[in-house]
């Protein structure tokens, strides 16, 4: 019988070598539970990055993925299925938008939305041929994909890997004034996270995202929202733009979609936005499949049914009251909304990444972010007991 050890090996001889996990191999899940191989359990403290908003496996989304599988996972665009038809309505009807575009990975939507602004520019603001222009934040992260990463601020993501696209501009995370600068006759959209999450959960100043909707207005520019991680309840909120009541033009969903069961993303906007795509403009052979529509589909009921959004703005704030009671040497500030929390660690704490590694010999799986931030993201049915748990571990790692 293999083992944690044997596995990495594997892993590091024939895997690419892109990412840096804790070594910690995984063989089942349940809830907010992770097992490894050997059989110790874990508290997941990162959801997939917030694609398991759900929990692990949970019941309802297993039982539909299994009866889907057994009856049509696969049509691809050519075909109509009676999945995505049904996705797409109820979509739209829980957000309030009047259409959707499906695709599979975050990524993906955000072309797609950055393919839609660019266009509704040229046709609907008059924008001349390949002059738009879309203003984006410095600290953001929207994927990897080569334009996303050419309006990346981190070096790293875009070494070695132009020509860059053009046409973005950045301004500062948080900043009216630069926004207000930064617009000119070519900008046709302002892509903006309502909360950075790889940025170190960095929640802007209240007000900012409602006058940067009210500029964006005033002017034409479409507000596009990524709320691929911060949406779906993350931050106690269906989405996290309605902490001010912000309505965006464009709204890009991921993650927990799907409940962590399968790549599903979808992008949300007016008939006039997303009617700029005619046939053979844009597509994806797996976007609006049925497997990923049925399990979708489950997935936002899940949310609703369970009062995910609810239970993260409890949580949240029983746990952000928690830990700014720990008397530590290491913290330097808390923040966060709903069950998305960063702890920033201070210079002299020597980065987040051994405190995680503490947290994981202990039963608590987390993720360090930008070196100095423990991220906190468990699945938003966490019960309190288990909040509390996990706040006397993390008390006994960040004041050891």
């Amino acid at each position: 019988m293999l083992r944690s050890q044997d596995y990495i090996k594997i892993e590091d001889q024939y895997g690419a070598h892109n990412y840096q996990p804790l070594d910690v191999v995984l063989t089942r899940g349940q809830g907010i539970w992770l097992e490894d191989v050997e059989g110790k359990k874990y508290m997941d403290f990162l959801a997939a990055y917030s694609a398991v908003n759900q929990g692990h496996c949970h019941p309802r989304l297993v039982k539909v993925m299994q009866e889907q599988c057994a009856r049509l996972t696969l049509t691809s665009r050519a075909f109509r299925n009676d999945q995505w038809p049904l996705l797409a309505k109820e979509l739209c009807e829980l957000t309030g938008y009047e259409m959707v575009l499906p695709m599979n990975s975050g990524a993906e939507a955000v072309e797609t939305a950055i393919k839609a602004a660019r266009k509704w520019g040229y046709l609907y603001k008059g924008v001349a041929r390949d002059k738009a222009e879309i203003i984006v934040c410095k600290g953001n992260f929207h994927g990897r994909t080569t334009t996303i990463i050419s309006f990346s601020t981190d070096e790293q993501y875009k070494d070695g890997f132009g020509p860059l696209t053009p046409g973005f501009v950045a301004i500062e995370y948080g900043s009216i004034e630069e926004l207000k600068r930064a617009l000119n006759p070519n900008t046709v959209a302002f892509l903006v996270e309502p909360i950075q999450g790889e940025s170190g959960v960095i929640v802007p100043p209240e007000g900012w995202l409602k006058a940067s909707s009210e500029i964006c207005r005033e002017n034409k520019v479409l507000l596009i929202a990524d709320e691929i991680q911060s949406g779906l309840g993350r931050t106690g909120k269906l989405f996290a733009c309605e902490h001010e009541n912000v309505r965006p033009d464009v709204v890009i969903i991921g993650k927990a979609l799907s409940g962590g069961m399968y790549p599903v993303s979808a992008v949300v906007a007016s008939q006039e936005i997303l009617g700029v795509f005619k046939p053979g403009d844009h597509g994806s052979t797996y976007g609006g499949n049925p497997l990923g529509s049925a399990i979708a589909r489950e997935a936002l009921k899940i949310i609703i049914d369970e009062k995910l959004p609810q239970k993260s703005a409890e949580s949240g704030a029983y746990l952000m009251q928690k830990l700014n009671e720990i008397e530590s040497p290491y913290i330097e500030q808390i923040r966060g909304k709903g069950l998305w929390v960063g702890i920033v660690l201070k210079p002299s704490a020597g980065g987040a990444r051994h405190f995680c590694v503490a947290l994981q010999e202990r039963g608590i799986l987390a993720k360090e972010t930008h070196e100095n931030v423990i991220r906190l993201a468990p699945p938003l049915n966490i019960t309190r007991s288990e909040l509390d748990q996990a706040i006397a571990i993390l008390q006994e790692v960040l004041t050891q």
